[in-house]
Parts: C-alpha cells; structure tokens; sequence
C-alpha cells in the first residue's frame, strides 16, 4: 500500500537535500519520488547523501510542472509552514497518515508536496491540493530542513500504514483524478467568465474561494460528473459574441 504514496519535491535548490530526502522516504518503506523543476539534477552529492536509498533517487521522475505530478493523484496533501491568508482544509501529519493509508487502501494515488528550502509552497501550488499538512513543531524555533520534513510525515504514514493491517476495510469512495478537478476549475472559470459573472479585467478572488468551497467538500467522481453536465447544459445557454 505504501507504493500508492508519491513525495513531490518542488524546486528544490541543492541536490543533497534530494539524497537526504530519499533516504528519509525509504526509512519508512516509500519509494516514489517526483521531482518538480529542480535546480540541480541529483547526481554524486545527493547519492553520497541517500547512502542505501540510492535506489530511490535512480528510479526518481523529474518533471517541469507541479501539475504533472499530481495529474493521477486523487488525494493531494502539501505541506505548509505557516498559515496563509485564505483559510484551506488543515491536517496534522498523523492525521494526514491515517487519511493517506484509508484512500490508498482502496487503490487511491496519494501524493505528499514538499516545497522549496527557503520559501515553501506558493499559495498557487498550495491550492491545488486536497488538504495542507502543518506541522506543530515548536513556536519558538519551529525551523525544520526539508529532509526532517519528508521523514517527519514519512514516519506517520508507516505508523498509520501498520495500524491499517488489524483494522477492517472500508466501503471504498471513489475520488476523481487531479487532471480532473483542474479541467473542472477550468470548465467552471470558462462559464462564469462567459456568463459575466467573472470580468477579466477584474476578476478578484472569486476562483481562489471556490477552489476552497469544494476543496472543503472534497467532490467524489460521480458528483463531479454531474456538475460537469450541468456546467456544459448552462455553457449551451450562454450566446456567443
């Protein structure tokens, strides 16, 4: 089951964070890392770094767009070190385990998204997840590398990954792909841009809080569909210029 949990590392700066990365990630039984845009490509310093997990790093995917990455998750979890303006659904990382383990179970792709050494996640890559991971280190001095990060969430995933063999399956819900709910997004900013109900000179944050609305619902496949009809009978309605 852990081999349905993806670590996405995005635009990471120094390669050895790659390897120490790795290593954290195979210490817990992952093995599916997806690096978005890095800077250095991993080579001797990240495998000096990744010591037995050089494995890991030879079977890595690199990838220019965070969205390539995601487009055959149906859970998304990122990670966020701080609290940002727009409010979005918060797990802990052991609450963020249990949840990854239950979807994975019945044959979900889970990714987990780290972001950049210095800056994090942008709140554009952050909205494009299911629900933010933060970890409640200490206030005081709550700095955390990336590798302790990856290892840190890694651990609460094999936790909840062994708790999961005593405990009895669920009924499973089905959860459409990432790709999906973007070309939803699309879809629905399309129709309400066409309808007026969103002016391109200025169109505020009305997607960013819908996005929210149903993140916070979190749409299962077959509702999904329903509102892509009702999207696409509303888009036959509207006259064209």
């Amino acid at each position: 089951m852990l081999s349905e949990i993806r670590i996405v590392l995005v635009g990471t700066t120094d390669q050895r964070n790659i390897g120490s990365a790795a290593r954290a990630m195979k210490t817990m039984g992952l093995q599916e890392l997806v690096l978005v845009d890095p800077q250095e490509i991993p080579q001797g310093k990240a495998q000096a770094l990744a010591a037995g997990a050089t494995d890991v790093l030879a079977h890595a995917r690199t990838v220019d767009t965070l969205q390539e990455a995601l487009a055959d998750c149906t859970l998304v979890l990122a990670t966020s070190a701080r609290n940002r303006t727009l409010d979005w659904p918060q797990l802990t990382p052991r609450e963020a385990g249990e949840k990854a383990i239950k979807e994975g179970l019945q044959g979900a792709k889970v990714a987990i998204v780290f972001g950049r050494e210095a800056s994090g996640l942008t709140n554009e890559e952050l909205q494009q997840s299911n629900f933010h991971i933060h970890i409640p280190a200490n206030p005081e001095y709550s700095s955390l590398n990336l590798a302790m990060a990856v290892q840190t969430v890694s651990y609460e995933m094999r936790m909840a990954f062994l708790a999961a063999q005593t405990q009895p399956v669920e009924d499973e819900q089905v959860y459409p792909y990432h790709k999906e709910i973007e070309s939803f997004y699309d879809h629905l900013e399309r129709v309400l841009t066409a309808s007026g109900f969103i002016i391109p000179q200025h169109p505020g944050t009305v997607m960013t809080k819908l996005r929210r609305l149903f993140t916070r619902t979190r749409l299962e496949e077959n509702e999904l569909k329903i509102l892509r009809g009702v999207l696409s009978s509303l888009e036959k309605q509207i006259p064209k210029n």
